[in-house]
């Protein structure tokens, strides 16, 4: 398969059609099937693949940055009877295990994103079910806040994966169903369970949709609802409007090189090193100098280009394992922009906009199954601030001593919680869960200046502190007992440490959706050569191992 490309833009969709008036705006879904991401499979009924997802990722950013009017989105669409009939079951049949697995994740994230937008950007999401609503249809309906469905006596909403293909729904839909709606668990049993769905004014009394409309008023009627809750979205800062412009980058055979990041791949080692550079020059500090920037803006750009490069390395780069973090620059200017968007983000909508980018794309670092060490071993380096969050969610900090104390690292406000973990807390208090008074301490020091390496390995940052004899050593090592082990059992492994904690929608949707559909994707049951994925559409019935594991 070619490589993918997670760069969209609203001119170039295939599957998705974006319509923003004043305040509401309309996301139409209308699968192309010519334009599947690969050879193999049609997008019948509005089922999706992952190039429909990357469009619908897309949007939701663009409405945030570039249509900051926006305070309700319609999610619908165009085909008749039909809303969206899930993931492309096809598409998931033919696919390998990882790609399944990251096609999972990143549709999970996706529709977090959407609750994100819900919950810090004054918008709402309306999903407007004027037909079949089924597996990661009703998935994507459940990221919305508010679910109409046409009353016709036919579309119904449902999660057929459990009955007709021994898999579960891998976005999230089971947590929303008892965590989000807060549907009964015996009802949500039986719902599970049913292939054909509940429709009408079941669904309405048991919380799967919220609202029922006759096919004649249906449009009326959704737009009523979205009026009506834009009238309620909380009164926060919206824009001004920034275009998201496409990210500058050279792709090379072992090596994507971007403004400020770079990825540097080695394949027979199964590693890779992905630089970070600092801002160039001091940040805007006004409004309209920021604005100005757009999304040249260093806090914007590095944290887009970071984002790009991880959904890379999921889906293009299987076999690498091990990503060395390093940063090179300024870390006082790393330290300024992060102090320039928490002064602007109370009063700019676009400078609020950036640290909620920033946050979840160390979200998605956080849950990217690769192994990540940080090394710190120039003085050159720059983890300061939102940078040291980048060393904060690494699974080990190696840190190089040196004599003069040149190397270390910064804290800034972006460490006091501003750009959490999926468990709501920050990468500080994630690290010092046995300490918690460690994180204040952490953090007044930091306002003194850099921890140097010594100090740092002293008040728990650095995990392997070694000098200049050793360091080289103690690295090498590390790296080359980590290339050895099982993928398999660092993927878990890393999944349940990183996640201390409270537990989250979000934690939950990671660490046990997640970890369940990993091994179901590989039981016979479902993808076995008599498994029900394997099968579906065949006249063949499955054949399943009847005991309980």
């Amino acid at each position: 398969m070619d490589s993918v490309s997670f760069e969209a833009r609203p001119s170039q969709y295939k599957h998705w059609k974006l319509d923003a008036e004043g305040e509401i705006a309309r996301l139409t879904m209308q699968v192309d099937d010519d334009h599947a991401l690969r050879p193999g499979y049609e997008l019948k009924l509005n089922s999706y693949d992952l190039a429909v997802d990357i469009e619908l990722s897309d949007a939701v950013n663009r409405i945030r940055f570039e249509h900051p009017e926006v305070r309700v989105v319609i999610v619908t669409a165009e085909l008749d009877r039909v809303f969206c009939s899930g993931a492309n079951i096809y598409m998931l049949g033919s696919s390998s295990h990882s790609f399944k697995v990251n096609f999972c994740k990143f549709t999970n994230e996706t529709r977090l994103y959407m609750e994100d937008a819900s919950e810090h950007s004054g918008l709402r999401f309306v999903a407007a079910c004027k037909g079949t609503t089924a597996g990661g249809g009703y998935e994507l309906a459940l990221a919305c806040d508010h679910i109409a469905l046409v009353d016709d006596g036919s579309s119904a909403v449902s999660f057929p994966e459990t009955p007709l293909l021994a898999v579960l729904p891998g976005t999230g839909g089971l947590t929303r169903l008892v965590d989000k709606r807060r549907v009964r668990r015996d009802r949500a049993d039986v719902f599970c369970t049913l292939a054909e769905g509940i429709k009408g004014r079941r669904a309405v009394e048991w919380g799967l949709v919220d609202q029922l409309l006759a096919r004649s008023k249906f449009d009326t009627g959704v737009l009523d609802t979205a009026k009506k809750l834009a009238g309620e979205v909380a009164d926060v800062p919206h824009g001004p409007a920034v275009t998201l412009e496409p990210l500058d980058r050279t792709v090379e055979a072992d090596r994507i090189a971007y403004r400020h990041v770079d990825l540097a791949i080695d394949r027979a080692e199964r590693t890779a090193t992905l630089t970070i550079a600092g801002p160039g020059a001091a940040p805007p500090t006004s409004v309209e100098g920021t604005v100005a920037e757009g999304s040249n803006l260093w806090s914007l750009a590095a944290f887009r280009e970071l984002d790009d490069a991880l959904c890379h390395l999921r889906f293009n780069e299987p076999e690498i394992g091990l990503l060395l973090l390093r940063t090179r620059g300024n870390p006082e200017r790393v330290i300024a922009a992060d102090r320039a968007l928490d002064e602007l983000a109370p009063r700019c909508g676009f400078a609020r906009e950036v640290r909620l980018l920033q946050a979840r794309v160390l979200r998605r670092l956080d849950n990217t199954a690769r192994s990540f060490f940080a090394v710190i071993d120039n003085p050159d380096n720059c983890f300061a601030g939102s940078l040291l969050e980048v060393a904060l969610a690494a699974d080990r900090v190696y840190m190089l001593e040196d004599d003069d104390e040149e190397i270390g690292v910064y804290t800034s406000v972006a460490n006091t919680g501003v750009l959490p973990a999926s468990c709501g807390w920050s990468r500080l208090a994630v690290r010092f869960f046995s300490d918690p008074g460690a994180v204040d301490t952490v953090l007044a020091r930091g306002n003194e200046g850099a921890i140097a390496t010594a100090e740092a390995e002293e008040v728990g940052l650095a995990t392997i502190a070694a000098d200049d004899i050793d360091f080289e050593d103690e690295l090498r090592i590390a790296v080359e007992e980590r290339a050895s082990l099982s993928p398999d059992a660092l993927t878990g492994m890393e999944a349940s440490l990183r996640n201390p904690g409270p537990e989250t929608l979000a934690t939950k949707i990671f660490g046990r959706l997640s970890a369940w559909q990993n091994w179901i994707f590989t039981r016979p049951n479902a993808t076995g050569e008599r498994g029900a994925l394997t099968l579906y559409g065949q006249p063949e019935r499955p054949s399943f191992n009847w005991m309980r594991t």
